[in-house]
């Protein structure tokens, strides 16, 4: 099978090896054409890291490399039976890309995109033919993390999802099945590990330290709230947050925090610009904070977390095994969430959070009705 992928960013070289590993023809495009070369160079440095660490030989690197080629015009692309956009977060700029697309590829070629937070329809509705559109959301960096978000555009075939599920497996992926809403899955469900860390912090309930600690230290979080924002840069972080609070009609759990908006706006960025809100020029602080405390932090982020999973569940987001799965694979959580909720007790997380509206009569804090209803059942 012949895959085409368009855009050459960290995303789209990723699925570009990801693909030729699996044994298939590769073609790379991106329309920026000096940047072709460093492409191919980004891949074979990444294969070479590969062979260092013994997860591959040197003739399987060639060979993989010798399956990817650089192409300089998207008209090349003509003999492809799958094309993925893995280009700038642009609905615009996407759309464009889909509509020169379908005057080039074969009619049962399949279109997919990669969009981590747009319309899937929207980018669908570009296409004449937008039964054969849907969203292959891989995660960052690609070769690694397994998981992969299937979208289905409201156009998209019914029977186009089964296939490349099983495809997507021969790739060493997991993939799993979310509606076209804002976020999908992981992006919305793990958006209170972010938010409710910076009310937190915003409140003067404890600092970056105490709160990281929290999660690291009881729930088993591999990177606490504000260390995870600074290595994924907010840059991104930020803008996702925004995008799904104006996305969902300025819903209250989204609401972006102005202690990141102030970073952002500095050039604070994190990790990638030495500063965000640590400083890594110097020694990380070292919290110190007693265990009630801890435990009100870490009882509190993972209820609206719960609350979210629970909701995801309620609108039919996806089914509650791949709403688990999707948290333990694409973001390394411990276990999933409503698992976790099953383990601490549906009834136990609903008080938990009417104490928490109780308290603050604010919408952000209400219980989800997915919840509500296991209680009554």
């Amino acid at each position: 099978m012949k895959i085409g992928i368009v855009g050459t960013g960290t995303m789209g070289t990723g699925i570009a090896q990801v693909a030729a590993r699996a044994g298939h023809q590769v073609f790379l495009y991106d329309a920026r054409p000096e940047v072709g070369q460093k492409a191919l160079a980004h891949i074979a440095q990444a294969l070479q890291k590969e062979i260092e660490k013994g997860r591959m030989i040197a003739t399987e690197a060639d060979a993989l490399m010798q399956r990817i080629a650089w192409i300089d015009a998207l008209e090349k692309m003509r003999p492809c039976n799958w094309v993925i956009e893995a280009i700038v977060e642009d609905l615009v700029a996407k759309k464009a890309v889909f509509t020169a697309l379908e005057e080039i590829v074969s009619t049962d070629c399949i279109l997919a995109t990669n969009t981590s937070s747009l319309s899937v329809s929207a980018i669908a509705a570009s296409c004449r033919r937008p039964e054969r559109v849907l969203g292959i959301h891989f995660f960052n960096p690609v070769p690694v993390m397994q998981l992969v978000e299937l979208i289905p555009a409201v156009q998209t075939a019914a029977d186009l999802i089964d296939p490349i599920k099983e495809e997507l497996l021969r790739w060493n992926k997991i993939p799993v099945i979310a509606k076209d809403t804002p976020g999908f899955i992981v992006n919305r469900i793990a958006r209170p590990y972010y938010t409710e860390a910076l009310r937190m912090l915003d409140e003067g309930i404890a600092d970056c330290a105490t709160i990281d600690l929290a999660m690291t230290s009881l729930g088993g979080f591999r990177m606490g709230p504000f260390l995870l924002m600074d290595f994924i840069g907010h840059d991104v972080n930020f803008r996702v947050t925004e995008g799904l609070y104006q996305s969902c009609y300025q819903e209250p759990r989204y609401r972006p925090s102005f202690s990141q908006k102030r970073l952002f706006e500095a050039g604070y960025w994190g990790k990638k610009t030495g500063r965000g809100f640590y400083d890594y020029s110097k020694n990380l602080p070292v919290a110190s904070a007693d265990q009630t405390l801890l435990q009100q932090i870490f009882k509190r982020i993972l209820l609206m977390l719960i609350n979210e999973a629970a909701d995801a569940q309620y609108w039919k987001i996806a089914s509650p095994e791949d709403l688990d799965l999707a948290m333990t694979k694409g973001m390394n959580f411990p276990k999933g969430l409503l698992q976790w909720a099953d383990e601490w007790g549906i009834e136990a997380c609903v008080r938990g959070l009417d104490e928490l509206y109780s308290h603050y009569h604010e919408e952000r804090y209400r219980c989800s009705m997915g919840l509500r209803k296991k209680v009554r059942n």
